[in-house]
């Protein structure tokens, strides 16, 4: 008996882990792909808007979809959360704040993307998105907006080009720091293979930030918020939104009329 309790332990103790490291990659993105007559039928919908396309390192095609902007305005690249298909983006990109550009960006796996999602794929095609942005889109001013996961690839971005802004819904200080709250009996920090460690780029970023944050967030619990918060070294704003959920900030009454003044005026 006492032999069998002692496999059954060491199983828990090496199983688990193991197990939580191989399929953690199905834990943290949930890709959804959309088939060309599918986004056909959302390019009907949406006249306004086209796909546009950047090739990967390994020559995958990636997608965006782009909703040209008025002369002289920023543009904003959106990157959004690890189950969000960003097409659904689209209607509140046009109408929100008129004349502003956006690039709303579907990760490898995504939307009409090739390829599979990483921490490393996600933050290598920021940098290509932006450099189409500037390039091919002629942005002169660029924003980011991340929204959960999508919070990483903004901060990542901002940490490594100029932007005039940033706007961060929901945001992690690390994906490090949420995993051990959720899992705090694992060695999350071994085990974990796409940290996404905002926190320790913000305070080298002096673009301006908004920083957006659910009381009833819980999947992404407004402390890790703001400790990202806390460390951005540039100027800033903190948004608490009473009552909001981690995917019902939208809906909330503060959460466009604060982000619309942001993105037209971008300072807090």
């Amino acid at each position: 008996m006492l032999t069998s309790l002692a496999a059954l332990l060491a199983f828990v103790a090496l199983g688990v882990p193991l197990l939580m490291y191989l399929l953690q990659d199905r834990l943290l993105f949930f890709p959804q792909p959309l088939g060309a007559a599918a986004r056909a039928a959302i390019g009907r919908q949406f006249p306004f808007a086209r796909e546009v396309f950047v090739r990967g390192d390994s020559g995958e095609r990636l997608q965006a979809w782009y909703v040209p902007g008025g002369p002289r305005k920023p543009l904003v690249i959106y990157f959004g959360g690890n189950a969000e298909e960003v097409s659904g983006m689209l209607e509140d990109a046009h109408t929100r704040v008129p004349g502003l550009g956006w690039l709303l960006v579907s990760y490898r796996g995504y939307g009409g993307s090739e390829g599979k999602p990483s921490e490393a794929a996600i933050t290598a095609d920021a940098l290509r998105w932006h450099a189409y942005a500037v390039e091919d889109l002629g942005a002169t001013e660029v924003i980011a907006f991340g929204r959960s996961l999508g919070s990483g690839a903004a901060v990542f971005l901002a940490s490594q080009r100029p932007l005039k802004a940033v706007v961060l819904v929901t945001p992690f200080d690390s994906l490090v720091e949420v995993a051990a709250h959720h899992y705090p009996l694992l060695p999350v920090r071994a085990l974990l293979r796409h940290p996404f460690d905002s926190v320790s780029r913000a305070p080298g970023i002096s673009a301006p930030l908004l920083c957006v944050a659910a009381t009833r967030d819980d999947v992404i619990p407004p402390v890790h918020a703001h400790r990202l918060y806390e460390a951005w070294g540039g100027p800033k704003r903190w948004l608490l939104l009473e009552e909001a959920g981690h995917n019902t900030t939208d809906s909330h009454p503060l959460f466009w009329q604060n982000v619309t003044d942001f993105l037209v005026n971008n300072h807090p």
